[in-house]
């Protein structure tokens, strides 16, 4: 078995815990909760798989969390990998992971996957702009970057590589909980979009040069070229290139439920919030923090 600690962050994942614990059982010495006092089964279903148990208040930031759990969870291992209850790997990325990682470099500091979506327990592989993230890394050699929305683990120290394997993403919830997720998380990407317009947020003094890996940098890179496009039309222009010049209508009522919803229905949700504070407030800062802050309770 690698030397590999594995996280996960839950707050009433009942419905996921089980596959996910086991699921990382098979390639971590140890698996790890950071719960948010969950008031269902999460923390009971945990415990009796052998997971170990931390409790931590939720304050309405992933990254927070994350960074909360790599400072404070009594890790001995030399890699740590972050996973979300809804998430797990697939038998040939488990198998790779037991394979590779005890012949990595020394300069390797992290290990970026490719992530793979169900959506209405069909999985979308029409219409998708491939996504990778770095979930894997040496304990201490990196950190979740603080942001509001698109945050990433980002190396401290030494390169990152990709694997060849995949993990899945795949929410067993139902749509209503779904739409209620995103409507949540639009605000949270309208404050990003913005930010990127008014620099809203004083940049960290971050006292150590931050790697993020190439995939990373190259989506941060093209929302900043989205963000410069007009409101709306860029919701549609990319619901339009998702749908049909990526093929995403060949995946049938599914497909189109998932670019429909994902992919035009929320970022034009975002972009309504965009356009509601800037009818509120124009491009004047302070009014827009003020705003945020009485009416969707984000403080900056």
């Amino acid at each position: 078995m690698p030397p590999i600690s594995t996280f996960i962050l839950t707050y009433n994942e009942e419905k996921h815990i089980e596959r996910c614990i086991k699921n990382a059982q098979r390639f971590s010495k140890i698996v790890y909760i950071v719960d948010s006092y969950s008031s269902d089964k999460t923390v009971e279903i945990s415990e009796s798989l052998g997971a170990k148990v931390y409790q931590n208040k939720w304050e309405n930031n992933h990254a927070k969390q994350v960074n909360w759990a790599l400072v404070n969870l009594p890790i001995t291992t030399e890699w740590v990998f972050r996973l979300d209850a809804d998430e797990y790997l697939t038998d040939e990325l488990i198998f790779e992971i037991n394979e590779k990682t005890h012949k990595l470099k020394a300069n390797i500091s992290g290990i970026v996957f490719e992530r793979k979506m169900y959506f209405l327990d069909k999985l979308m592989t029409k219409g998708m702009i491939q996504m990778y993230m770095l979930r894997m890394f040496r304990y201490q050699k990196g950190v979740c970057e603080d942001r509001w929305m698109d945050e990433h683990i980002v190396l401290t120290e030494g390169e990152s590589i990709m694997f060849d394997g995949y993990f899945i993403d795949h929410n067993l919830n139902p749509l209503g909980w779904w739409i209620e997720k995103h409507n949540n998380y639009s605000i949270r990407e309208a404050v990003e979009l913005l930010n990127l317009e008014f620099q809203l947020i004083e940049p960290s003094n971050q006292t150590v040069t931050l790697a993020m890996s190439d995939d990373a940098q190259s989506k941060r890179d093209k929302k900043e070229k989205y963000a410069s496009m007009p409101l709306f039309w860029r919701s549609f222009i990319y619901f339009i290139y998702r749908y049909i010049f990526k093929f995403g209508f060949t995946q049938g009522k599914e497909g189109f439920l998932w670019h429909f919803l994902q992919g035009w229905w929320y970022r034009t949700l975002v972009d309504a919030k965009v356009f509601e504070i800037k009818k509120a407030c124009g491009s004047d800062k302070v009014k827009i923090k003020k705003f945020l802050n009485q009416n969707y309770n984000i403080r900056l």
